[in-house]
């Protein structure tokens, strides 16, 4: 596992349709981007600290491994799928940007990426949906972290509901 990161490789491909094959650093980064904008997002910047300090010193114990297997993994597997869909047939060298093409098979066109990302959003969505509902209840007594943000910190987003449109 990179540093400090709160899923694994073997934990995105157990949970998500990514395939086995594919080469970890094609979407390491993904996890990444997931991490720090939409998990940072709901835990806070001193809960989120905590648990990657945690992580980073093998020290992830208790009530915060619970939090991070039952809640955080499943959420941050369909937010980084989330962000790698729309660059999964993309690679970026030095001589461009070339499309991936197959012998034996047909890319998916933007409309049918566009879907994949759609569905994973509304996975990610629920068992974020399940984060807030635990940290309504839970977070008082066994996370104080999460109440704890100050200044310039993140301050935790308790509101789990995606944007839904304009409203007038």
């Amino acid at each position: 596992m990179a540093t400090g990161l709160m899923i694994s490789r073997k934990d995105i491909v157990k949970f998500t349709s990514l395939n086995g094959n594919i080469d970890t650093d094609k979407f390491i980064q993904y996890i990444l981007i997931a991490q720090e904008t939409h998990i940072q997002n709901y835990l806070g910047s001193k809960l989120y600290d905590k648990i990657k300090s945690d992580i980073e010193g093998s020290s992830l114990a208790g009530d915060y491994l619970t939090l991070v297997n039952t809640y955080i993994k499943p959420m941050l597997c369909h937010w980084a799928l989330v962000e790698f869909l729309p660059y999964a047939a993309y690679t970026i060298s030095n001589k461009g940007i070339f499309k991936h093409n197959s012998e034996n098979a047909i890319n998916a066109d933007k409309n049918e990426v566009d879907f994949l990302i759609e569905k994973e959003r509304s996975i990610a969505q629920y068992y974020t949906d399940r984060f807030v509902d635990f940290m309504s209840f839970e977070a008082p007594s066994k996370y104080p972290e999460y109440f704890t943000n100050s200044n310039d910190d993140v301050f935790p987003d308790k509101n789990s509901y995606g944007f839904s449109g304009w409203v007038l």
